[in-house]
Order: structure tokens, then sequence, then C-alpha cells
């Protein structure tokens, strides 16, 4: 587990936390030395004594990689090291633990890795900026074809701190130990995938500095937000907790139905669907804390102050009824989500949409293909969510196997705690529901996107295998339940059985 709250750390922000906990007086060589027991725990934790080869780089991800060596091997486990390049150019504290190391250091050779029960992978951290290529290329896939469990030190050698991408190669770890705080590739696919489980240890750099870094994002989760979860007080009347409006179609009925059995759920004191008049007996016989009203007086419904949150998009088809309604509440004053079929309509005008949403209450869900088609913005996902958000003006939503809520004032988090069984149909509806009514009870736009999207995760996750869209809402009153208590503090990145050796998920964020 990664404590819901902490700050994920860019390479750059990591430096600069290095450089100032050096400054303040932390040696460096005692920073490193924190770091290799952090992995010699780890992996004593996990295996018994076994032949174990660790793999070195030329930098500080090599000097950690010496000093677990050495930590082990006075543990009484056969240790050997292979390093990456020449030892006689290491400098600074990598050079001082390798002087440390009294054991065999041998050439990066696939072939002799075949002879080890276990790898520990401390070739590259996540300062690496080009792809990994001749030997330690061919020493990675050795040990990805060998099946020996990994323990990767900061981040499996090959991943990309900052994005999680693969430069070149990259060999799952079962266990990878990073330090202070996680990075970006922890939380982002691939890289999170590669991580197995993951450990954040203290070395020593204190909160005061981790703060004057500066950070990427924040983890997802209760305590960022808690204390303005909305709550019915004990006092109060439906009215008090806002009435959502979810806007439905004629043809596709059943993404309306979720998000509005959602909007209610998440804390909405009444909600309505409004639809074409066809389709009302529809809904009409499918709700029934819910009420229906025909779209031709969609004017009233607007005018209505009690009506303060409202959902465009699930089911409502791309044409410009979607779009007039999408700029309707938004010209309105209401707080707006606009999903689906609400951003694909601006494909051919998102200036239109950004210049109607910026300064008023908005979050804008997109998945991948939604975002392709209203930002013309590369990167990686981080910096793309946060420059849709201040090129939009809305809180945006950028919704995956990791999801980043992300604000105009450049606020951001990453929800990587939603499991795979959340990619179903009319997911993404309840989704939408969720932040609606959490909109309608109250909830600011970005605070209601970071609610929402954890709410959705902790229902999925205890669910399990087998779920499907219907089965989301009527389990959210536990997830807020949960939300509520500090206990739920810990998130848990889920990664499906198999896909890194074993498992995975995030120990904790300070070990």
């Amino acid at each position: 587990m990664i404590r819901a709250g902490c700050e994920v750390l860019s390479v750059a922000d990591m430096y600069r936390a290095d450089a100032a906990a050096v400054a303040a007086g932390t040696p460096g060589i005692a920073l490193m030395e924190h770091a290799s027991a952090a992995v010699v725990r780890a992996v004593r934790r996990r295996w018994t004594p076994r032949p174990t080869l660790v793999l070195c780089g030329p930098g500080n991800n090599g000097g950690d990689g010496f000093g677990a060596a050495a930590g082990l091997a006075a543990a009484g486990w056969p240790v050997a090291v292979a390093l990456s390049g020449d030892r006689g150019r290491l400098r600074g504290d990598a050079a001082t633990m390798a002087r440390r190391w009294r054991g065999p250091t041998l050439p990066l050779d696939p072939a002799a890795v075949g002879r080890y029960a276990l790898v520990v992978d401390a070739l590259f951290g996540a300062g690496l900026s080009r792809p990994v290529d001749g030997a330690a290329a061919e020493t990675l896939a050795a040990v990805a074809a060998s099946g020996a469990p990994t323990a990767a030190v900061d981040v499996p050698s090959g991943v990309a701190g900052d994005t999680g991408a693969v430069l070149g190669t990259a060999a799952p770890a079962r266990v990878t130990v990073t330090f202070c705080r996680p990075k970006p590739a922890h939380l982002l696919m691939p890289g999170r995938g590669l991580c197995g489980e993951i450990e954040v240890a203290d070395i020593g750099i204190g909160p005061d500095i981790v703060a004057a870094a500066g950070h990427a994002a924040r983890v997802n989760g209760p305590p960022l937000w808690r204390a303005r979860l909305p709550s019915a007080a004990p006092d109060g009347h439906k009215y008090d907790r806002g009435h959502a409006v979810v806007v439905g179609g004629a043809r596709t009925a059943g993404a309306a139905r979720l998000a509005v059995r959602a909007a209610l759920r998440a804390g909405a004191g009444l909600a309505t669907v409004a639809a074409p008049e066809a389709a009302l007996p529809i809904y009409r016989a499918s709700l029934t804390a819910a009420m229906t009203r025909p779209l031709a007086a969609w004017r009233d419904l607007l005018a209505d102050a009690r009506m303060n949150a409202f959902l465009v998009g699930p089911g409502a088809g791309v044409d410009e009824r979607t779009r007039d309604r999408s700029l309707d509440a938004l010209a309105a004053g209401k707080a707006t989500v606009l999903d689906a079929d609400a951003l694909s309509v601006f494909a051919d005008a998102p200036g239109q949409l950004f210049a109607a949403a910026r300064g008023r209450p908005c979050v804008l869900t997109p998945h991948d293909g939604e975002y392709a088609r209203l930002f013309d913005l590369r990167g990686d996902r981080l910096s793309r969510a946060r420059a849709a958000a201040a090129q939009s003006g809305a809180a945006v939503l950028l919704k995956g196997p990791e999801t980043v809520v992300a604000a105009p004032d450049g606020r951001c988090v990453i929800g990587a705690d939603g499991p795979p069984e959340l990619a179903t149909a009319g997911s993404g509806d309840v989704l939408a529901g969720v932040v609606v009514g959490l909109l309608a009870a109250g909830a600011a736009p970005f605070d209601a996107a970071c609610m929402g999207v954890w709410l959705h995760a902790r229902v999925a996750a205890g669910f399990g295998p087998g779920l499907i869209a219907e089965d989301l809402a009527d389990r959210l009153p536990a997830a807020l339940a949960a939300a509520r208590c500090a206990g739920a503090d810990p998130v848990r990145t889920h990664v499906r059985e198999g896909a890194c050796r074993g498992g995975g998920g995030l120990r904790s964020c300070l070990v």
C-alpha cells in the first residue's frame, strides 16, 4: 500500500529533495546506506538465503545495489555482483559503497543469470532517459526469461520514472523498493504492472524537505478530501442535499439509469432523468427513487434553482441537441458533468466547449479516445491531464487503468487502485453519476472528481471478478462509510494475477 495523500515525486522533485537533505546536514552516504538497508529488509522478509545476483549500474542506483549486496552477504547470503561498466569509473557515494563490497564483481553476462535463484535489479533508477541497450538489455531480457524472482531498486530497470514507459526493455519485479515517496512510474502503466509489490522506504528525508521540493501529483484517497465529503445534516432535508439532473437518451436508456441511481447513492437528495417523451415509460418502469421529466421542459429544468447539478452525455447521442444542452447547462451556471457523447460532440469545435466551461463548475470525464478528440496535447499522462484542465478551465477526469484527475490550477491526483474489472460496459456511466451526485450534494468539481474515482474503485475492488455496472451503485454506501473512516487511508493497486510474476500491490508509503 501507498498511503493515500502521499506526494508523488517526479525525478526532478526527487533530485531536489536529495540535494536539500544533504544541504540540511544529512550526508549523501547516509541516504544511500538507508536505501540499501531498506532493500535488504525487503528481500529478507520475502525470501530465505539463496544464491543471489545483484545487478549494479554506474550511478547511485548501482551504489544502492552494492550496499544491498554487502548487507545480504553480512546476513549469510551467497551473493555476487554483476556491474555494468568499469568499477573505476564509479563516483561519489556509489564509489564508496562499491569499495565496501568484498565479494565477487562480475561483468554483465546474460548467460550467468540462470545460475542464481534471486536477482536484485539495481542497474538503472527512475532517472533513466534513454533506451536500455547492449549487455544491459540482454541481461534484463535474460532475467525476464529466467523466471527467477526479482527485487527492483527504485524502479525496474528500463522504466522511465516520470511516465512509467518502458525504454527498450525491462524485467518484471516481484517487489520494488523505492525511497522517500512514490514516483509516477509506480502508479502509471506500464511501469505499474512491472513493479510488483511496492515498498516506499523512509531514508531520512523529512516532510518539510519534500514539501519544499514540490511534487508532480498526489495519490488519490480520503485524506485529501475527507473533510469536504458531503454528508447529511442532522436537521437537514432532501432539498439541502441538492437535485441532480441526468439527461437521458431515447435509444440507449441504460446509461442514464445507471448514472441516476449512482447519483442518488452518492448523496444527491433528489434526482431526475430528463428524456424524450417517447422514452419516459422505459425510465419510469425501472426507476423508483428518481423522477422523470420530458426534455420538452428543458428550459424549466434550467430555470429551477433547486436543480443544481446536471449530467449530459451518457446515451445522449452525438448530435446538436447534446451540444446545445451541454452549453445550456454551463451557461445556466449549473455544476455540470460532461461525459461520453457530450464530449465527442465537440470534436469539431473544442474551443466552443472550453469557452463555455471556463470559470464554471464543470467536470469533463474523457477516456483516452475522447481526450484525443478534444485536446491536441502530447506528453506523459500527468502532463496531458494537467494541460487539458488548464486549457479547458474544467476539472479533467482522464479515465484509464490509472485515472488522473487534474484541476485548472495545477492540482493533480492519480487514482491507481481501480481493478481491471471496471473495464465493463456502463462502468463509466456509474462514475459520471457518482460525480454529479457529489456535485449536487455540494462538493467542488475537483473534489467531486477525486471522490468519485476513489469510491468507484473501492466498490469494484470489493466485488471482484464478475462485476457488471449494475453491481456498483448499491455498494456505494459502504464505500462512503469507509471514506469517512480514518482507517481507510491506505489504497491498494490491483495488478492482475501473474502480470508481475506473483501479483502486485503497494505495500506502504513509509516502511
